[in-house]
């Protein structure tokens, strides 16, 4: 394969691994620019038979229907192609440059390291490879994130195994691969299917539970193998090789590590044999996990990759025997108390330092920010806890004091790039545009191609509405990193202030190419269509929105304008009615959904849309005015001329409102008041013909009745 070129565009570089249908490999897309990699997966049917080819294709056909069904999400490989080629099948995916978790587990044999700064700061100190339960907790979470995702689609993933779950390089978040063996819960699957029919048995020995070797996969066989995980990241023993009672088939785990009675519980739920009795969804067990974070309290160590933990604990080793040989010439008691002290000091500053960390990523801010003040009462010059307690105060919305962190960050360590760019974001939420502006040029100074660095000036310049400044920075942002979702949306809004639109679209779309689920890149993409009178393409973009954000009231509003445009009267009261759901005191979509049903000839349920709009905004002259005309149809002249006395009193010159006032008064038979109305209604608007020939009408009813003028 390596070298050849599929579909006229994806040439194979490398193979990267495989096993029973499909094989994998690296390939270079020819059609775009810039070196573009992407996986390429390919169909290899363990035989040729056409029972068995059949039972291929449904799997790989299933797999390309379910990767492109849920979407650009942001921790699932998105899918580029799929096609046929000399009865082979091929998929296209986005390649994610990391590693599998596999390779942060360490099996429980590896030798213990009981010194040195540090050690302990992701393993537990009795067994060394064993991680720490808080460690494991951030995985499970972050895992189960992608998995509701998943079964909310109503999809069940059924290989969730270390080796199918990457961290990425560039964030260090977690990405799930490899839905070969996905199955999509329908209505259609029933018992009734013929015996002889296939079934395939997918999943990997350990993480699949019975019923998903029997071919019953449910949306629990993922939870069951996301708590093998867990226990094996606990207790460093593949989940295939652990001891299960013989009575009941439930895994014996506890006694090899040390966790929670709060976290074993949920973990044991999550992995009992019978799945009627674990989790039923990845929702309802990422609930539990937030609800046990929430109660646990103290502090947890951050997980940090285990090849840099090795690194630092060999290095530490190497420091300490070098010492000890200087002490045994010199007087070993004098240099080891001095050696003893310090190291102390900074073995506790590093292990406060990373479970700081850890809270940070927790969220929980506040505990964060002792643990790394903490570290810096006992090393004042420890420059990485200066910056993560300046992040940290961010967090917390306390800029002044994050840049005085930064500063303390900076001082310690001038060339510190990312000190630098994180003073930057304080400065420009302190509106000190101009020195956040200097602060993001210093970073860019030290390293030019620091796509976080232009992308914070260009937030400072499009908040102080330097908009061709602004696109300048984001576009060297996205140069340098085409990833950055907030850099495009950012574009966007930049070209649309400066009604660039064409170019504004382009920006929206991009970052949607990487968060298809942000519904405010969709509503402000439907905004410009709804400027640019593409009703269509708006109305597209606002359904979008609301189904990423069903709460969006702003967005069913604007729908509503959209289908009213369209004249599509009926759907626009179901957008607007949406709309006052969600927010009742929102006078403009009362005022769209009473214009609505007026348009519909409901006059009544107009005037009720009309006075809930005129009880938050009485002072709305164009709602009394249209209120006047639905009771006029029905007839209800003097409620009518209520309405417009109130239209014309709030905006005298409303020539409208006065002719219409003067057809009310025709209709009660008061000509000389209706000839007043029309008089006005010309006064205001000199060349208004209808109000001219309303009023030689009234004009001639009143010369044809006098003694019912002069009863008037």
């Amino acid at each position: 394969m390596l070298g050849i070129t599929l579909g006229n565009r994806y040439s194979i570089i490398r193979h990267l691994g495989g096993g029973g249908f499909a094989q994998t490999y690296l390939a270079e897309d020819k059609q775009l620019p810039g070196n573009h990699l992407c996986v390429v997966k390919q169909l290899k049917p363990q035989a040729t038979d056409p029972e068995t080819l059949q039972v291929a294709r449904r799997l790989f056909d299933t797999e390309a229907q379910v990767l492109y069904k849920l979407g650009n999400h942001d921790r699932i490989p998105r899918l580029f192609a799929f096609f046929e080629e000399n009865q082979e099948f091929y998929l296209v995916q986005e390649f994610i440059e990391g590693h599998d978790l596999s390779q942060e587990i360490i099996p429980p044999q590896t030798p213990p390291y009981q010194g040195g700064a540090g050690a302990g700061s992701l393993y537990q100190g009795g067994a060394a490879g064993i991680m720490h339960e808080d460690a494991v907790i951030c995985i499970l979470q972050e895992l189960l994130e992608i998995l509701d995702f998943v079964h909310q689609q109503n999809v069940i993933h059924r290989d969730v195994n270390p080796r199918n779950i990457l961290r990425r390089d560039r964030d260090g978040k977690l990405v799930l691969i490899d839905f070969g063996a996905v199955k999509e819960i329908t209505t259609q699957i029933s018992n009734s299917q013929p015996k002889n029919s296939l079934s395939v048995s997918i999943g990997t020995p350990g993480y699949m539970p019975s019923e998903q070797a029997h071919g019953n996969p449910k949306l629990s066989s993922d939870i069951y193998a996301a708590g093998a995980i867990a226990i094996q990241f606990l207790t460093g023993i593949n989940p295939h090789q652990m001891p299960k009672n013989p009575d009941t088939e439930e895994i014996i785990w506890q006694d090899k590590t040390s966790v929670s009675p709060e976290f074993a519980k949920i973990l044991d739920k999550m992995v009992k044999y019978d799945f009627r009795q674990r989790y039923s969804s990845a929702g309802e067990t990422l609930q539990a996990i937030k609800e046990l974070k929430n109660s646990v309290s103290g502090t947890v160590p951050v997980l940090h990759p285990v090849a840099a933990a090795k690194g630092s604990l060999k290095s530490r080793r190497k420091l300490y025997f070098k010492i000890l040989s200087i002490a045994s010439l010199i007087g070993i008691s004098i240099i080891a108390s001095i050696y003893g002290v310090n190291t102390f000091n900074a073995a506790n500053a590093t292990d406060l330092y990373n479970r700081g960390n850890t809270l940070y990523n927790l969220s929980r801010f506040e505990e964060a920010l002792a643990a790394y003040e903490r570290a810096i009462n006992l090393r004042p010059d420890y420059a990485e806890v200066w910056q993560e307690k300046a992040k940290t105060l961010y967090e917390l919305k306390k800029y002044r004091e994050s840049q005085s962190a930064y500063d303390q960050a900076i001082e310690l360590k001038p060339e510190y790039l990312e000190a630098w760019t994180g003073r930057g974001y304080a400065l420009e939420k302190l509106q000190q545009s101009q020195e956040a502006i200097a602060s993001f040029d210093n970073a860019l100074k030290i390293q030019p191609d620091y796509a976080s660095a232009w992308e914070g000036r260009g937030d400072t310049l499009l908040d102080s509405q330097r908009y061709e400044e602004a696109i300048a920075s984001y576009e060297k942002a996205v140069q340098f990193q085409s990833n950055l979702y907030h850099s495009w949306y950012n574009l966007g809004q930049a070209y649309q202030k400066l009604k660039q639109y064409d170019r504004s679209v382009e920006s929206y779309q991009k970052a949607l190419e990487i968060k298809f689920d942000n519904y405010e890149a969709w509503y402000n993409l439907g905004n410009i269509f709804l400027d640019l009178n593409k009703n269509q393409e708006a109305f597209e973009a606002y359904e979008k929105a609301v189904r990423f954000q069903p709460n969006f009231y702003q967005a069913w509003y604007s729908q509503g304008i959209a289908l009213l445009k369209m004249r599509r009267h009926e759907a626009a009261v179901e957008a607007y009615e949406k709309a006052v759901k969600l927010k009742p005191d929102y006078y403009q979509a009362w005022y769209n959904l009473g214009w609505s049903y007026h348009e519909l000839r409901k006059y009544e349920q107009a005037i009720e849309c009309y006075n809930r709009a005129l009880d938050l905004n009485p002072k709305d002259y164009q709602t009394w005015y249209n209120r006047g005309n639905a009771q006029s149809n029905l007839k209800r002249y003097e409620d009518a001329l209520v309405s417009y006395n109130e239209a014309v009193y709030v905006k005298p010159d409303y020539s409208e409102a006065w002719y219409s006032r003067g057809n009310a008064l025709v209709a009660v038979k008061r000509y000389e008041d209706a000839i007043a109305s029309y008089d006005k209604a010309i006064r205001y608007k000199p060349d208004y013909g209808a109000a001219m020939e309303a009023k030689k009408r009234a004009e001639s009813q009143l010369g044809s009745s006098p003694l019912e003028s002069q009863q008037q």
